[in-house]
């Protein structure tokens, strides 16, 4: 309908402002609709672009960018002068990209794909510049320092696709001072600390657009987006000073979402909006006030690794101390091929998800989601495996002669699947957070982050060796019966964290209900993650009781 609009205002010679508004909207659309990349996938390096354009395109273009090259005399057309304003004021940096990309039909202008696509962007970025004078861009950074800067860019999006007549229409002269700043310093949208929660609002009104549009699915996905891409990722910082708000802003996300899904009162649906995006307004103010000094950075990597990390050691602490105490270190390869095979795969996964492909927020979530049910599963299997070895006939079978056939088949590759497991469905999100921390960090402050990481890594090395040493003492009887305890409270903790995960997804419908939340324990306030860790536990008591029935009706 789209293109028909704009042919038709095209044929009735409609008014070109008319005409560029259509054009934009289709553009949109497009987009949307084909899913296309608008911006880099990083902030781009300058340095990179400058290199670039003085080995490859100087010839043609000019030391400066002015189409007055050694070999530009000789082409018809010339070589375009990035400094003509006319034309330049029209073109975006993703405009440039693809230029670079594919090249210009009927001229000696080709595509440079032999570039890296972060090659080809920190090229765009560099060429974008030409327009700008050092004037604009001093201008530009004192209103953006002042915190005047006006409507404009505030994500590597809006800046990719914004050209200097629209950043005019938007702010006069001061937009397109700002837009003259941050094309030359992209890194200071990543430094904003409250950069995640613009994303989050930005789709946050999309949704709201789209659903008083009629496009409920597509409103209902931009909500999910609003928290997995957006305000999840700036979820560490706030937590720290802020912990009622970031429960109070997810609990009023999700119960927008669920009203979406639902298709409830419009009236509902339009006030939960308002709320919501209120929050998300004060979460912003409060991170925008809240400058990330390098000790931020160093409790924000700390706390990262610490929640990520230690339900995953917990784990293998148990399962590495089961076969040192049962005489089984032959099996040890297996746990250790486990967990650094884990550890190199999420590694892997995030590489490719910053240079290869997009993995959204909602890729992660599912593979968490996944992996932590999977994971509750093997973990009962264990957890029943050792408590059986409790109870005192079994016990002194297992004791005088069972020990080596009975870590075998099985149990040892469920042991092995576990630390898989219970390695990679963090490793991948602590590796994304640590991505989003490093965007909004100096160099002092990403030091401060190392030593925060090298700090906790300690700490959490100390602890298991705690473990380890205290429980490898313990009798016998008395150690399976801890460790399958342990067992069964991680499957129980897993359970909620997979439920809960597979609802920010959009997998699982979530009712809330009014419960305490401890996300430490899994335990979310939903009628959903309830109810699973719920069946959980029902389960284990379930099979305790059978059990012990059991051992009774033999003696």
């Amino acid at each position: 309908s789209r293109t028909v609009e704009l042919q038709t205002a095209v044929e009735q010679h409609a008014a070109g402002a008319q005409v560029i508004d259509l054009t934009r909207r289709m553009r949109a659309q497009l987009v949307e609709s084909y899913n296309i990349a608008t911006s880099p996938r990083n902030v781009p390096d300058l340095s990179t672009g400058a290199t670039l354009f003085q080995s490859t395109c100087a010839r043609c273009h000019g030391a400066n960018g002015f189409g007055d090259g050694p070999q530009g005399a000789k082409l018809d057309p010339p070589p375009i002068n990035f400094h003509d304003p006319e034309r330049q004021r029209q073109r975006s940096i993703y405009g440039l990209y693809n230029t670079i990309t594919m090249g210009v039909g009927g001229t000696a202008m080709r595509g440079f794909t032999e570039f890296t696509e972060q090659q080809r962007w920190a090229l765009a970025f560099y060429v974008s510049n030409f327009l700008f004078e050092d004037s604009d861009r001093a201008a530009g950074e004192r209103l953006w320092q002042q915190n005047k800067a006006p409507a404009g860019p505030r994500t590597l999006n809006d800046l990719s696709v914004m050209t200097p007549n629209q950043a005019a229409e938007q702010g006069g002269d001061a937009g397109v001072d700002v837009l003259a700043y941050l094309r030359k310093n992209p890194q200071a949208l990543a430094q904003v600390g409250a950069n995640s929660v613009v994303t989050a609002e930005r789709l946050l009104e999309e949704s709201i657009a789209s659903y008083r549009a009629g496009n409920f699915d597509q409103a209902y996905d931009q909500a999910v987006a609003a928290y997995l891409d957006g305000f999840e990722t700036a979820e560490s910082r706030l937590r720290a000073t802020h912990a009622d708000l970031v429960n109070h802003t997810e609990e009023q996300m999700l119960r927008y979402r669920q009203l979406l899904k639902k298709r409830g009162n419009p009236e509902q649906i339009e006030a939960t909006y308002q709320q919501t995006a209120a929050l998300l307004a004060e979460a912003r103010a409060k991170l925008e006030n809240q400058a990330l000094t390098p000790w931020m950075s160093f409790v924000s990597a700390f706390a990262i690794l610490l929640r990520e990390g230690l339900e995953a050691l917990l784990l293998l602490a148990a399962i590495i101390a089961i076969l040192v105490k049962t005489e089984r270190r032959d099996a040890l390869p297996y746990v250790h091929a486990g967990w650094i095979g884990a550890l190199l795969l999420g590694i892997a996964t995030w590489a490719i998800s910053a240079y290869v492909i997009d993995i959204s927020g909602a890729s992660r979530e599912l593979t968490e989601g996944i992996t932590s049910l999977v994971a509750v599963a093997v973990l009962l299997y264990v957890g029943f495996w050792l408590h059986g070895k409790t109870h005192a006939g079994r016990w002194r079978e297992f004791v005088h002669g069972k020990i080596h056939g009975a870590l075998q088949g099985r149990t040892l590759w469920a042991l092995a699947l576990i630390a898989f497991l219970a390695v990679y469905r963090e490793v991948f999100e602590t590796v994304l957070f640590y991505q989003a921390l490093w965007l909004q960090t100096d160099a002092q402050g990403q030091t401060a982050a190392w030593a925060g990481i090298a700090l906790c890594a300690a700490c959490l090395g100390l602890f298991t060796w705690i473990i380890m040493r205290s429980s490898i003492r313990l009798p016998l009887k008395l150690f399976f019966n801890i460790n399958s305890v342990v067992m069964f409270a991680l499957a129980v903790i897993f359970a909620g964290h997979g439920i809960a995960a597979l609802q920010e997804v959009g997998k699982l419908p979530a009712e809330p209900v009014p419960f305490p939340r401890i996300s430490a324990l899994g335990v979310y306030p939903t009628v959903e993650t309830l109810a699973m860790q719920g069946l959980v536990v029902a389960l284990v008591l379930g099979i305790v009781l059978y059990e012990r029935y059991r051992e009774r009706a033999l003696a």
